[in-house]
């Protein structure tokens, strides 16, 4: 019989991030029931710490027991009935997953698009928004497939000025640049827990405010997933009295819990702060070796996730195949349109630190130089670390 024995990777792709030890070893503690009390007082705890992350008083705020899409399915499923008009801004590959899941939904979806590497122009959702009553528009903030960080405020007065739920993707953000939900207005959001926030795939982190709430309790049609259906979820992760759904992952929620309090600990604007510097220093060391950032406006770029483009005359497969063979380290490739011409870096919770950069700049440079492509050797560290000097 096979013995799991994995190898130890340093994880610097779009994701899992690096896991800190604390959230590994939470998932080893003893099973307890999914109705003790004593795991209700963790999930209270959960929740609430999941409410700072979103910058939210929404009660309606809990982990999906799924996967990120799941969150996404969860938003869709529950706001949209069959015939509901949704615009849905693309910009890269997870915008597109949105059209898919909202016209699974039933939804009739009309799309805002802007090139891969660059925003959302909210000018053009306005213009959109003038043409017809939408009852939802949707955004990603943090487009995990190009590195982009989508401002999100005008969207949503756009969206409320015409009668609109605002839902927005939080998958790669959450943990790692500030959401302020109730600031911006964020009627639903979605999001995942292998990223900035460093625990195990495995939980959707959700939230709705009362507006989007009452839509869900005021439906006309019965909501088509069973197992995603808030209307029950919500009975057992809130109120006096829990009610019975499923059983809930009980190591995931430990893991979430113990990933939540070490971010609690470290002050959520020591991490933002962490991931900002952090992301900058990776990519003044990018620029110093030569190579170009995809994302053009530096106010558009996500400090947690930076992708480049893969220098000409160099392949996509044997530089990544020989950072993680030779260094231990994952990096990702493209997706969709992007599918080999660029590579994505990620600096997301536990996997941001200044070892890292050093390490994923130093290896990059001795490979890329390996296969042909001229640098300034030194530059990258040099640049990279003028940025952690201040």
């Amino acid at each position: 019989m096979y013995k799991l024995n994995p190898p130890n990777r340093i994880l610097l792709g779009p994701g899992p991030s690096d896991a800190h030890p604390e959230t590994l070893q939470a998932q080893a503690l003893p099973l307890i029931g999914h109705m003790d009390p004593a795991f209700i007082e963790i999930m209270n705890e959960v929740a609430e710490l999941l409410r700072e992350m979103y910058g939210t008083e929404n009660k309606l705020t809990m982990p999906i027991s799924a996967t990120g899409s799941a969150g996404m399915e969860t938003v869709f499923v529950n706001l949209i009935e069959p015939g509901d008009k949704a615009l849905i801004c693309v910009n890269g590959l997870f915008g597109e997953r949105m059209t898919d899941v909202a016209a699974r939904a039933g939804a009739e979806v009309t799309r805002v698009e802007a090139p891969w590497g660059q925003a959302i122009d909210p000018a053009q959702v306005a213009e959109a928004v003038a043409k017809d009553r939408f009852k939802m528009v949707a955004v990603v903030h943090a487009e995990t497939s190009t590195g982009v960080k989508q401002p999100l405020e005008e969207i949503a007065r756009i969206a409320h000025d015409n009668g609109a739920l605002f839902a927005v993707d939080c998958v790669t953000s959450i943990g790692g640049i500030p959401i302020e939900a109730d600031k911006v207005g964020i009627d639903a959001a979605y999001a995942g827990t292998q990223k900035c926030l460093s625990a195990p795939p495995g939980l959707s982190p959700v939230t709705f405010n009362d507006r989007a709430v009452d839509v869900i309790m005021n439906r006309k049609t019965k909501i088509q997933s069973w197992y995603l259906d808030l209307s029950m979820i919500a009975k057992y992760w809130g109120g006096a009295t829990r009610a019975y759904h499923h059983t809930a992952p009980i190591s995931s929620v430990y893991a979430i819990h113990a990933a939540l309090r070490l971010i609690h600990e470290e002050g959520l604007e020591n991490v933002f702060a962490r991931h900002a510097t952090t992301g900058l220093a990776l990519q003044k060391g990018l620029e110093a070796m030569g190579l170009k950032l995809l994302v053009e406006n530096p106010d558009h770029r996500l400090p947690e996730l930076t992708t480049f483009v893969i220098p000409e005359g160099i392949e996509d497969g044997p530089v990544r195949s020989r950072l993680l063979n030779e260094y231990g380290i994952e990096i990702g490739g493209g997706l969709g349109v992007l599918a080999g011409k660029i590579w994505r870096i990620g600096l997301m919770g536990h996997s941001c630190r200044k070892r890292n950069v050093m390490l994923v700049l130093a290896a990059l440079e001795t490979v890329l130089s390996d296969m042909g492509y001229g640098c300034d050797k030194g530059a990258a560290l040099a640049a990279a670390e003028a940025v952690f000097a201040g």
